[in-house]
């Protein structure tokens, strides 16, 4: 099967989201050839290089979402005309008021408009950030029913705005809708939703290629957050919202099936409108043998220490953590805080670890346990890959709790892999958090440390209910958050969608399974094609027993045995008018056997022999009566009697015989 797997700002760069799962699915799925059509979101990304592709990669294609581009292609009169009306669309969809079908409708042909338009004529940058783009958008946006913030943009709102949905909409521009590129493959699997997701749309749309879409993190509420951190106004923030709204609903309209990573992911879909029946929960895979170790050592751990591993920034609420710390210290004075930070090279991201830093200084001073010691701080910061932290393992198994003090969280990874450390766990109920400790660890709500202190010190102060958690989460975790369970859902997922995809690429002949299976139901689902190649099937022959004297009628094809019988052409008298007394048998229409040894002192002749490689009926072949008929022949004649054609009675036979003169 080919697969064109479809990413954004990830594998296969070095850098990125979803770049470990996409890679674990790719090499896990090696019977499978892999097409990558990845889209870049900055150049610092392209410049860190892919990752390491195994051989099941066939081929990768690149386009980027960053810096300004300009095609140097002008459209002429009539493309003008194509751009203005399918792009008036698409903003009288983006404008209207609320989730009426029809603005949806009027997006989603907006949108498939334009993609024509780029596919026939070229590329849209240049037309998206024209002065009659910004004047289309202006009417939109102060016609009736336009939502209100809509209706409050300016005119630097509106060029703002279109020169964020120019980047949004680059792929409708790229050279991969070909019979060689999208239109080759069996299906494209969006490792997610929005921008992603836009090349599957479109293949779906012009070459019927089913898409599936994953989504272990929720896109639409990434743009939320990426819109609400920028500097842009309330106008623009709101068109950007409702743009990834409408998109995120045509996709999951579209999409053949939907994989939630989670069922917080699973609500926003259907949030958008996404069909139940359409969803199918698939849980991310983490490689578990790396935490064999540290998850069957009971003793390594330091019983009185809390480890936090993350991304340090602001949706953490490490601030929360210090101050929750600063409460368990109070209680327990030997308690110490690991906060084990995951490196991050985006620009700006050390400004709240040194907040942190700070605060931490000013909560615990350095202690020392006499006038001649050094003074220590119970809280440490340590870089993941460091000489403290060498290796995740090593970071869980430093603590004996596990903590997770996020406000915005969405598929927990760091709980995970405690789980899989077999680490007793407090965290606080965000996201999909208690749908993946089920019950296995302590849940707290966000923004309480009072509450946060409470549980982390419950755990502290008893081993055995810490261990007896900790054996559980490990548990639950190989059970449902291994590779192999994610591998064995996506390998039945590719061969389900592709069941039910018809055959659109020629196959070599005698190729086993190249053509999709189908489910074992009564029927067909689809019509009967007739092979013109194929000779037309030789209807049955009924032949005479074998050693009988008797012909055996045959049926020409496209005829039925009381066809072949017809009304009889008689040039004698009826055998409707045997005398009354006759010795004739009555004819039956059951062939009997004869003995050609038993009939020939009656009647005289000898056995009828048959040629080699002839049949019986062969050699009979089709009588012509060239005297009086068979129903009128004396008694005692070496004539046999006449056979009835199968499925006839007598009566109808001699029912259907035309009548003859006298002078006949």
């Amino acid at each position: 099967m080919r697969i064109a797997l479809l990413t954004e700002g990830g594998y296969p760069y070095a850098t990125g989201e979803s770049r470990l799962w996409c890679d674990r699915l790719v090499r896990g799925l090696g019977r499978h050839e892999f097409d990558l059509y990845a889209l870049s979101r900055s150049a610092r990304q392209e410049d860190g290089g892919w990752v390491d592709l195994p051989q099941q990669v066939r081929r990768v294609s690149t386009a980027p979402l960053w810096g300004r581009e300009d095609d140097g292609r002008r459209h002429g009169r009539r493309a003008r005309r194509l751009f203005a009306r399918h792009f008036g669309a698409l903003a009288a969809g983006l404008c209207t008021e609320g989730d009426a079908p029809s603005a949806a409708d009027d997006f989603a042909e907006g949108l498939y408009g334009l993609a024509e338009l780029a596919r026939e004529h070229g590329g849209l940058a240049a037309a998206l950030r024209s002065e009659p783009a910004v004047r289309i958008l202006e009417s939109a946006c102060r016609a009736p029913g336009a939502r209100g913030g809509a209706r409050d943009a300016a005119l630097p709102d509106h060029l703002a705005f279109v020169g964020r949905l120019e980047s949004s909409l680059r792929p409708l521009s790229v050279d991969w809708y070909t019979e060689d590129t999208l239109g080759a493959v069996d299906l494209c699997h969006a490792a997610a939703g929005g921008t992603a997701a836009l090349p599957g749309l479109l293949a779906k749309r012009f070459f019927g290629t089913p898409l599936l879409v994953t989504e272990y993190g929720v896109q639409l509420r990434s743009q939320y957050l990426a819109a609400s951190g920028t500097a842009v106004g309330a106008p623009v923030r709101a068109l950007l919202a409702a743009f990834h709204g409408r998109l995120a609903t045509e996709i999951y309209r579209q999409a053949a099936l939907l994989t939630p990573g989670n069922a917080h992911a699973r609500r926003w879909q259907e949030k958008c409108g996404a069909d139940r029946a359409k969803q199918r929960t698939v849980y991310p895979g983490m490689a578990a043998g790396r935490f064999t170790e540290v998850g069957e050592d009971d003793e390594g751990a330091d019983p009185a220490t809390l480890v936090w591993v993350g991304r340090v920034e602001p949706a953490k609420d490490l601030i929360a953590l210090l101050h929750a710390f600063a409460e368990v210290r109070r209680e327990q004075p030997d308690a110490r805080l690991r906060i084990v930070a995951v490196p991050v090279r985006e620009p700006g991201a050390d400004s709240y670890l040194a907040h942190c830093r700070a605060l931490a200084a000013q909560l615990f001073p350095d202690e020392a346990a006499d006038e001649y010691a050094v003074g220590d701080n119970p809280v440490s910061f340590e870089e993941l890959g460091g000489p403290e932290a060498p290796s995740l393992a090593d970071a869980y198994g430093g603590g004996a709790v596990v903590v997770l003090s996020s406000v915005v969280e969405g598929f927990p990874i760091s709980l995970v892999e405690a789980m899989l450390c077999a680490r007793a766990t407090v965290s606080t109920d965000v996201g999909a958090v208690v749908e993946v400790i089920g019950g296995t660890g302590l849940v707290v709500p966000p923004r309480n440390p009072r509450a946060l202190a409470d549980a982390c010190l419950a755990l502290l102060r008893d081993p055995e209910r810490r261990h007896r958690l900790g054996a559980a989460s490990r548990a639950r975790a190989l059970e449902l958050f291994t590779v192999e369970q994610n591998l064995a859902a996506f390998r039945g997922i590719y061969l389900e969608l592709l069941s039910h995809s018809p055959v659109r690429r020629g196959t070599a002949e005698g190729v086993p399974f190249a053509h999709p299976a189908e489910a074992s139901l009564p029927g067909h689902w689809t019509t009967r094609t007739p092979d013109p190649k194929a000779a037309p099937a030789e209807p049955p022959m009924q032949t005479a027993p074998t050693g009988s004297d008797r012909c055996t009628t045959t049926t020409a094809p496209g005829r039925t045995p009381a066809d072949e019988a017809g009304p009889h052409t008689a040039t004698g008298p009826s055998a409707a008018s045997e005398p009354p007394g006759s010795d004739r048998r009555p004819a039956t229409n059951t062939p009997t056997e004869a003995s050609p040894a038993a009939e020939a002192p009656r009647s005289g002749r000898r056995p009828a022999t048959t040629a080699p490689g002839r049949t019986p009926a062969d050699e009979a072949g089709p009588h012509t009566a060239t005297g009086p008929s068979a129903a009128s022949e004396p008694p005692g004649s070496d004539r046999s009697p006449a056979a009835v054609a199968p499925g006839r009675t007598p009566a109808e036979a001699a029912g259907e015989e035309r009548p003859v003169s006298a002078d006949a």
